[in-house]
């Protein structure tokens, strides 16, 4: 498509959502806004359950629950990913694994 003066061009994107490999043992962990943690609390939370998280994504992820409403703060193994909703839970947080 040659470019109009004064035109924007809107860019093409496709989202492909992948979790697994359809043999049903992978999910996800996602986490609703709540507005009753403060964020120290939501990273301390996600630190202690979420494997190999650090505080700055911790603090990227909470900034997106509390602007965005919710966010996926996992994805991997059925088994793990009911773990880490167990753990956020009982901090007090809304947790879904799908």
């Amino acid at each position: 498509m040659p470019h109009l003066p004064g035109v924007l061009e809107i860019p093409v994107t496709v989202d492909e959502e992948t979790i697994g490999t359809g043999d049903g043992l992978e999910a996800r962990v996602t986490v609703y806004n709540c507005n009753c943690h403060t964020y120290q609390q939501v990273i301390r939370l996600f630190c202690e359950a979420i494997p190999g998280m650090n505080s700055e994504r911790a603090f990227e992820l909470a900034w997106r629950i509390d602007h965005e409403g919710s966010a996926v703060v996992y994805k991997g193994e059925w088994k793990t990913s009911e773990g880490i909703a167990k753990h956020l839970s009982a901090g007090g947080l809304r947790v879904s694994v799908q």
